[in-house]
């Protein structure tokens, strides 16, 4: 989906569903799992709208098990982790407020952070945060992507989300395929054996890839699981 406002493409989201539903039922291609950034009520919409039994969300810090509508935290977070991660965000709150700057709701154990001028944020607000963190020793990472500031736990990531699910479900890293647009998705790239980019893809993770579809967002989607399904 678009990382702007710009709203999403929802006739190709319904072919992506028509896709996963199929998969589910003849169990003959992969099944979806989402794995986001985004927060847990972010990924519970993507599962009801592309009907996806599973999610990965805050960047590894929650498995989704949609089904039965559990979130499961990864135990190696802390409660001195948890600790950190509010103190940065009073941080935030309190020194980047005021300059315009506001934190994405509904993270735990991570934290975003908005600004109208992006460009600003990447040249004036991530070096101070990187300072911050070191400081402070905080166990913490700090990413750009094309809308806002991504502060995680360093042990923490989608690679270890996905490792999660493989345990849980004893899956193959040799049977995964995975999909990503942004830097954060190298860590799917190292935990799949087959990985795809939309057209819409950083630069950076385009080298990285299997596949790079020749059309952005849900339709460059499309064209990778067609291509998933004729291998």
């Amino acid at each position: 989906m678009p990382e702007d406002a710009h709203p999403a493409d929802l006739s190709a989201l319904a072919r992506v569903a028509d896709y996963n539903r199929a998969a589910l039922e003849q169990a003959n291609r992969p099944v979806l799992i989402p794995c986001t950034g985004r927060p847990q009520p972010y990924a519970e919409a993507v599962c009801r709208a592309l009907g996806c039994p599973l999610a990965a969300c805050e960047n590894g810090v929650w498995v989704y098990d949609f089904l039965a509508h559990r979130w499961h935290m990864d135990p190696a977070i802390t409660p001195d982790h948890l600790a950190a991660v509010r103190a940065f965000e009073r941080w935030v709150e309190a020194e980047l407020g005021p300059r315009g700057c506001f934190l994405q709701l509904g993270k735990h154990a991570s934290a975003t952070v908005f600004h109208d001028d992006v460009a600003w944020l990447a040249r004036e607000v991530v070096p101070r945060i990187e300072a911050l963190i070191a400081e402070c020793g905080w166990p913490m990472r700090v990413s750009m992507t094309w809308t806002c500031v991504n502060v995680d736990l360093k042990h923490v990531s989608k690679a270890t989300a996905i490792d999660r699910i493989i345990a849980a479900h004893q899956l193959r890293h040799d049977r995964l395929a995975g999909i990503g647009d942004t830097a954060s998705d190298l860590f799917i790239r190292d935990r799949v054996a087959w990985f795809g980019c939309p057209a819409n893809a950083a630069d950076a993770l385009k080298p990285k890839a299997d596949m790079v579809a020749s059309r952005p967002l849900a339709l460059g989607v499309l064209d990778l699981l067609d291509a998933l399904t004729k291998t």
